[in-house]
């Protein structure tokens, strides 16, 4: 039996970077993934010859010099995914109740676009611009600064919430819509989502923001490449059922896989969510009071997506993106959680769209990925079954709901359906078994600023020789998750000396 320094359960982003790091500072590391792609919610899949994301839309902060291209460099990533840069002066586009707003790249251009909507809001807009600028610049990792402190973000960012910031900056309350309109990019709920959280994503974004070509699976793949020429393990369809800890009954020493074969690792990185982490361990390992803790964390509101393809030549490709609200009322989580108003006959009250960039055609898309909120409740009679086995009544609920949505969507597009050669849809189910989240949250738990310490998750544990990594620790998205996974293997390499190697490659 082979021992490995580091055994990593799962192979998201956060996994894959973790794999990356150690294996190219000389660890002997192995990748367990349960499903046959890597990537986790950066997974993709193929229909009518379309390549459809399932979790990994577009990626802020790409530009020369900028903080994920900095990543990116480091991990040799720079120069081999395909990438296309996004309208500059219209990246996003937020339709709230048939009003149209624009977000521009670069902040003065940001600023300049919402001005012709909002005339009088000129200090509202520069006092926002300028907190998003501050949060970020104040993070010393996001800056891949030396850090000094143990803090890795100010107090006062996490413990404010975001809608409360823009309240008080701004009385109009159309204003505090469209700054909060990319919302569904980490399930933003009014009285949960802290403002830091907002901050980085929004800066990310209107830094600059990129789409990748034919999809975002090229990052896992080139990841995996690099792995294995570090001399790393990946190993697929591997599930694992148990982490089974050593003689002194306190470190881990294997993962028992589903087919009973035990793989030895002196340390152990868990890439999955930490409530299905807690579920491998035995009891004893962990404090009550911790597992208590991590399993009554709210997680966030799972999508329901749909998948079209597109008549040749028919639909014209979108360089941007939407994010459409029927109502004056972009928090839609707190719409779909009140039973009261989540009326079936409204529904989808909001949704996301886009066209995937692909190399085949810059004038036409061959698809489109629509993404809206759906209560996790709708799917409870089906919770216990699995992929393509769940019974012809959940085909029929599916295709209720796919019909309910192409017709909210052909409002925005009219003649949509005409265009459509074909549609795919998936639910949070689709979403929990391929990803191995809980109810199929896409963004994992919920961050919330009225009780910050609870929602916060360390990457050290209990067990000495298990750390975790992934979107749940820490910032969602890529560069949250990028950030994390640093932060993770400086468990094992310190991270300023990180901070250093990151910098020395760019």
């Amino acid at each position: 039996m082979q021992k490995y320094d580091v055994v990593i359960i799962g192979s998201g982003l956060g996994g894959l970077i973790c794999g990356y790091i150690l294996s190219k500072e000389g660890y002997n590391v192995c990748i367990l993934e349960k499903n046959r792609q890597l990537g986790g919610c950066l997974q993709t899949f193929v229909r009518n010859d379309c390549i459809f994301d399932t979790g990994m839309h577009y990626v802020g902060s790409l530009g020369k010099g900028q903080i994920l291209h900095r990543f990116f460099k480091y991990f040799d990533l720079i120069d081999k995914i395909k990438i296309k840069k996004l309208n500059e002066d219209a990246f996003d586009i937020i339709s709230i109740a048939g009003t149209e707003y624009k977000f521009a790249q670069g902040y003065d251009n940001y600023v300049n676009t919402l001005l012709q909507s909002f005339p009088d809001e000129k200090e509202a807009l520069i006092k926002y611009s300028n907190k998003l600028k501050e949060i970020s610049n104040s993070l010393n990792i996001y800056n891949l600064r030396e850090i000094k402190t143990h803090n890795v973000i100010d107090n006062e960012y996490v413990a404010t919430g975001a809608f409360d910031f823009m309240k008080s900056i701004t009385k109009n309350e159309r204003l505090q819509n469209v700054f909060s309109g990319l919302n569904s990019l980490y399930a933003g709920k009014k009285y949960q989502t802290p403002l830091y959280c907002h901050a980085i994503i929004n800066n990310s974004l209107i830094e600059s923001s990129w789409r990748l070509v034919d999809g975002g699976a090229q990052i896992p793949d080139f990841l995996s490449e690099s792995i294995i020429a570090n001399g790393g393990t990946i190993l697929k369809n591997c599930e694992v059922k148990k982490l089974i800890p050593g003689a002194d009954n306190k470190s881990l020493k294997f993962a028992e896989l589903s087919n009973s074969e035990l793989i030895e690792g002196k340390n152990f990185i868990s890439d999955i969510h930490p409530v299905k982490t807690l579920e491998l361990l035995d009891t004893g390992l962990t404090r009550k009071s911790y597992r208590s803790r991590i399993n009554s964390l709210e997680n966030t509101i799972p999508f329901f997506s749909i998948y079209i393809v597109f008549k040749e030549n028919t639909f014209e490709y979108l360089n941007y993106n939407i994010y459409h609200y029927n109502e004056n009322n972009v928090w839609g989580t707190d719409t779909y959680l009140d039973s009261a108003s989540y009326l079936k006959n409204k529904w989808p009250d909001g949704y996301m769209c886009y066209t995937p960039a692909n190399s085949k055609s810059d004038k036409y898309a061959d698809c489109m990925i629509a993404m809206t909120y759906i209560k996790y409740d709708e799917l409870k009679k089906w919770e216990n079954t699995t992929v393509e086995k769940r019974g012809d009544d959940y085909k029929e609920f599916k295709e209720y709901k796919a019909q309910q949505f192409i017709s909210k969507l052909e409002k925005k597009f009219p003649g949509l359906r005409g265009k459509i050669k074909a549609y795919y849809t998936s639910t949070p189910l689709t979403y929990r078994d391929y990803t191995g989240t809980v109810e199929g949250a896409p963004y994992g738990i919920l961050k919330d600023y009225s009780n910050a310490l609870a929602s916060y998750i360390s990457q050290k544990t209990k067990v000495p020789n298990l750390v975790l990594t992934g979107q749940n620790i820490g910032l969602h998205g890529i560069l949250g998750v990028t950030i994390g996974s640093l932060i993770t293997c400086s468990e094992f390499l310190g991270l300023n000396y990180l901070i250093r190697k990151v910098n020395d490659a760019s």
